[in-house]
């Protein structure tokens, strides 16, 4: 397959699976990856999320669930099938590329859990820790979680867009609170990575209501949504049409001056 079959896909949010459709894609044609994949949170010691019990948080979309996928796979087939997507991933993105690949650490049978059973075996270049307010914590034996954290995986030849590393590795971004899916991208953090780099092409294969798709486009980038639910993408379609008229990403889009930029970004 040629990278000019990829262009059918440009601009496009592609119902399907995600390995079935990046098996579609030639290798080295992505500039970058930005994403966030369901977390298997129901699959925890702690149950709250299980069970649904949920306290003050019972209403949550995210104890809900998503819409096609109950997030309770045995963790060990959950890790695989997460790295089988990097590996993926990586295959179809350049050699100047990378992967922003946001997750959540949590505490499993009194250990906590930092996700190394996934993201072995890549090229994990930075943890970047995302700091938001608020969260969900059914234990007792713990603080509760403040933050996420981005992986950035990135090919030899990746680098930043100029003065771009100034940002530090902590980034204070509130949540995304007007947002039917239980567990948005903020477009502020969206982006903050996408204009931090040069990427032309910007591939999101947990695509959900389309926030990467979104962002991408305002900034006059050109993007590809891989997404399982028909829901979601039909969300992610409708964002994209209003978009155009009541841009939600414009706010983000003054220039910066990197003289104000803090070390926590």
């Amino acid at each position: 397959m040629s990278n000019t079959s990829l262009n059918k896909y440009l601009n496009q949010i592609i119902q399907g699976d995600c390995l079935d459709v990046l098996k579609q894609f030639p290798d080295n044609c992505i500039d970058l990856v930005v994403t966030s994949p369901p977390y298997n949170l129901k699959n925890s010691t702690g149950n709250g999320m299980k069970d649904g019990r949920g306290g003050k948080w019972a209403n949550a979309a995210l104890i809900q669930g998503y819409d096609t996928y109950d997030d309770c796979l045995p963790n060990d087939m959950y890790a695989k099938w997460q790295h089988n997507v990097l590996l993926e991933l990586l295959r179809v993105v350049k050699d100047d590329g990378a992967i922003f690949y946001n997750h959540k650490w949590r505490v499993q049978a009194g250990l906590i859990q930092d996700r190394r059973d996934i993201v072995y075996d890549v090229p994990l270049r930075q943890i970047i820790i995302w700091k938001r307010k608020g969260g969900i914590n059914f234990n007792p034996g713990y603080f509760l979680p403040t933050y996420e954290v981005i992986y950035l995986i990135a090919k030899k030849q990746f680098k930043l867009k100029p003065h771009a590393n100034r940002y530090g590795d902590v980034w204070e971004i509130q949540q995304e609170q007007r947002n039917d899916h239980p567990a948005p991208f903020p477009v502020e953090l969206i982006d903050r990575i996408i204009s931090s780099t040069t990427a032309e092409i910007i591939l999101d294969p947990f695509m959900g209501s389309g926030t990467t798709a979104v962002v991408a486009a305002g900034l006059g980038r050109q993007f590809i949504g891989i997404e399982k639910s028909e829901k979601y993408c039909k969300t992610a379609r409708q964002r994209l049409e209003r978009n155009r008229i009541y841009p939600e990403t414009a706010r983000f889009h003054q220039p910066t001056l990197f003289s104000e930029i803090t070390m926590n970004g």
